[in-house]
């Protein structure tokens, strides 16, 4: 199974809608919550650049934050 943008698109529309199904290639999928949407995005993601040969950021998602303690 070839994953494509089409497949993103279609998990990005849903968030947008606050819809819980989205059809991927004529099957359609349920999914309890948005942050299980969003999990699976993150997951399709990761897939698609792998199949076109890109490597993930492994600091994707960190946030840092300094606090000097001065007020």
């Amino acid at each position: 199974m070839a994953l494509s943008i089409n497949d993103l698109d279609a998990l990005d529309m849903a968030l947008v809608s606050g819809e819980l199904s989205v059809e991927i290639d004529g099957r359609k999928v349920t999914y309890r919550s948005v942050s299980e949407i969003q999990k699976a995005r993150r997951f399709l993601g990761r897939k698609i650049a792998a199949q076109e040969g890109k490597r993930a950021n492994p600091l994707a998602g960190i946030v840092t934050a300094v606090d000097r303690g001065i007020r």
